[in-house]
Parts: structure tokens; C-alpha cells; sequence
């Protein structure tokens, strides 16, 4: 029976990026302004008053030091503290299917063989920019792909449960080969008047092809195997969604608007030590017991590709999977420059940092985030 091979990958990285200092600077002056224009109820007792981030704060926390983004001036100014990225008309590419398609242009370059021999798409990724019609339909149309297509969401998680699903294709002979997009504006979603996570996200979109092992060519990545689990949590949510409107308690349209964009819950929203704390031993848990399934010595593993949420996390899951301390060559760190890009992350850290590999060589892609959601991938390099 044929298996699934990870054939090539590709990356979307916007031109702009903002530092730590730059964000910063902007979120001091927002809370500066917000501080002056509550003062009386600061001083009542009612309010309690902003109180400044720092880089070093964020470096600390995250190991975060700077993100890509599609529009910096919007989210650096303190009267906006939001990208400016404008609506587009129906007729036009989205945005999100724009960098999905960049981002699959390179793999498929990559690859080397003609879309035609591509059966399916799926856009797999956490921040979709509507309802319908499908992102990856758009994305099969403007890559002039036949077959089927169909959007997935499993939040961070979304690539490695996107890999899963494909390699499934495979398994079954519904496709030979299926292009997976992660697109991800994670700027927009983001609270940037929020000092607990202000400074988490940034925008990117990644695209994987995985490929039948009847006509894969060499090299690429033999799947091992894919596990994937979901545990239900509030600890990370985002609450918008069409319903918002549905429950409004105003006739007042325009009222309802400015109300809903004070409403943090309808951006990211996030109980930080408690999913550091439940996620940790969950995925760390089932990473090891799905290796020993496989007949895979965990600490034999040559590279981790984790999710970029938190370097700390990486850090403690490095260290149970591995079973010492990982070095950087092992455990992958990306997210200093990309910050957390949600389901692009791990495969960012796969495009960017496969090399070295010899033959028979393993490693794990695994990714993990609200649901809670985790999915692990352990793949081979091919001779």
C-alpha cells in the first residue's frame, strides 16, 4: 500500500517586520492615552490603570523578538493599534488566498511536476477571513488546480491535522498528491491593547505537498505516522463569528460596532500559565507513547519541528521528548523572528531547518494550541 511522503514545502514571509521596541513604544503610548483619559475613575478605585510592557518582558515570556506583518503602520499607532489591510471586492484574490497561492507557487516550484497531478487542496489554518466560499476553492482556482478542495480549522494545530488528512487521501487512492496551504493573518485578530499578548503574532503562509510514495521522486520525507488529539478547553478562544450580530441588545448599528470592537473576547484571548501548564504534559505525553507504537526511540529523534507559541514550552517538550537538554540544532526555534504564526509555525520551522539529514534520518513535526488540539507527525528522510 502506498504511503504518504511529504514531497516539498514552501514559504510566504510579508516585507514588513516589527521589532519588539516599535511595538512596544506604540502599546506605552496607547496605555498612556487610555490612562489619561480614565483618570478620574483610576483615581475612584472603579478602573485599575495600564500599566507598560517592555521588550525585555516580552523576550522573557515569549522569546519573542520581532514579527513579520502585512501592515505595520496601522498596528504601531496608537490611535489604531490594528493592521490597515482594506476590504477587497469579491472579484478580487483575498488576501488570505493571495499568500496561500505565493506560498504554494514555492512549493510547487520546489516539487518540480505539473499541477495537473495535484487531486486536492486544503487550506488548513486558524484565522479564515469568511464563511464561504471555501479559501482553498479560491486557492485551487488560481493555481489551476482540478479535484476538490475544502478548509479546515483545528487553530494552531491545523498543518499536522492538515498533513494527517492527506496522507489519509493517500492511503484511500482518493488523490496521488494534495497541496496543504496555512495562510495566517494573525495580526488581525490580535488585541494589541493587551499587554498579556500584544505581542505574540505575526502574519505568514506556508504550503506542503504530500505526495503518494508510487510517484514521489528521492528525497522528501517519508510519513512514519501522524497521531492527533483534542482535549476541550476555554483557556484559548477567539469568540467572533456571525452570530455577534445575532445577539447585539441595541437597534443601533453603528453602536453595536464600536461596542463589539471593545469586546476582547471577540479577538484572541488567552489564559497563558494555564495552557503552559495542561498542554506541556499532553503533548509531551503523547509524543513519546505514539514513538514507542511506532517501534521510534524518542531521544533518537535528529530534529523537533514545534510549534513557535512559546519558547519555553518548546524548551520543557524538547526536553521531555529528547530526554536531556535539546540542543538549538535540535529543537527548532523560529518564532525570535516570526513570532507565533499559529498553524504555520511548525512548518516554517521544517522549510527553514531541514537540512543535514542523512537517509534514514527521523524527526517530528508536531504542533499544538486551542481546543486544546495537538497533532504529531514523525517523518523519515528518503535516500
Amino acid at each position: 500500500m502506498p504511503h504518504a511522503v511529504i514531497a516539498a514545502t514552501g514559504l510566504f514571509t510579508p516585507e514588513q517586520s516589527v521589532s519588539n521596541d516599535e511595538l512596544v513604544a506604540s502599546y506605552n503610548a496607547w496605555a498612556d492615552g487610555w490612562n489619561a483619559r480614565h483618570a478620574a475613575e483610576i483615581e475612584a478605585g472603579e478602573l485599575e490603570a495600564k500599566t507598560h510592557s517592555s521588550s525585555a518582558f516580552i523576550e522573557k515570556a515569549s522569546g519573542i523578538k520581532s514579527r513579520f506583518v502585512l501592515d505595520k503602520t496601522g498596528i504601531i499607532d496608537p490611535q489604531r493599534m490594528a493592521p490597515r489591510l482594506p476590504e477587497r471586492s469579491n472579484e478580487d484574490l483575498s488576501i488570505l488566498a493571495e499568500i496561500a497561492v505565493k506560498a504554494a507557487q514555492q512549493a510547487i516550484a520546489a516539487w518540480g511536476k505539473p499541477v495537473s497531478e495535484i487531486g486536492a487542496v486544503l487550506c488548513a489554518a486558524s484565522n479564515m477571513e469568511r464563511a464561504y466560499p471555501a479559501l482553498s476553492i479560491e486557492v485551487q482556482q488560481a493555481l489551476g488546480i482540478e479535484g476538490f478542495a475544502f478548509d479546515m480549522n483545528v487553530a494552531c494545530s491545523s498543518a499536522t491535522f492538515g498533513i494527517k488528512t492527506a496522507a489519509d487521501f493517500i492511503a484511500s487512492g482518493s488523490a496521488k498528491a494534495v497541496l496543504m496551504v496555512n495562510p495566517e493573518v494573525c495580526s488581525a485578530h490580535l488585541n494589541f491593547t493587551d499587554r498579556d499578548s500584544h505581542f505574540i503574532f505575526g502574519d505568514v503562509a506556508t504550503a506542503v505537498i504530500v505526495e503518494s510514495s508510487d510517484t514521489a521522486g528521492p528525497g522528501g520525507w517519508d510519513v512514519l505516522g501522524a497521531r492527533l488529539k483534542t482535549v476541550f478547553s476555554n483557556n484559548i478562544r477567539n469568540n467572533f463569528g456571525f452570530l455577534n450580530r445575532a445577539a447585539r441588545d441595541t437597534e443601533h448599528l453603528d453602536a453595536t460596532v464600536a461596542d463589539d470592537r471593545q469586546q476582547n473576547d471577540k479577538l484572541f484571548v488567552q489564559q497563558g500559565r494555564k495552557v503552559f501548564r495542561d498542554v506541556v504534559p499532553m503533548v509531551s505525553d503523547m509524543i513519546v507513547d505514539y514513538a514507542d507504537e511506532l517501534g521510534l526511540d524518542p531521544h533518537g529523534l535528529k530534529r523537533l519541528w514545534l510549534h513557535q507559541a512559546n519558547i519555553n514550552m518548546n524548551t520543557l517538550i524538547g526536553k521531555k521528548v529528547l530526554g536531556r537538554e535539546p540542543s538549538e540544532d535540535e529543537n527548532v526555534i523560529i518564532l525570535d523572528d516570526y513570532a507565533n504564526t499559529s498553524s504555520a509555525g511548525s512548518i516554517i520551522a521544517f522549510h527553514l531547518h531541514n537540512d543535514g539529514f542523512q537517509p534514514g534520518d527521523t524527526g517530528l513535526i508536531c504542533s499544538f494550541g486551542a481546543g486544546y488540539s495537538a497533532g504529531a507527525v514523525f517523518v523519515r528522510k528518503r535516500a
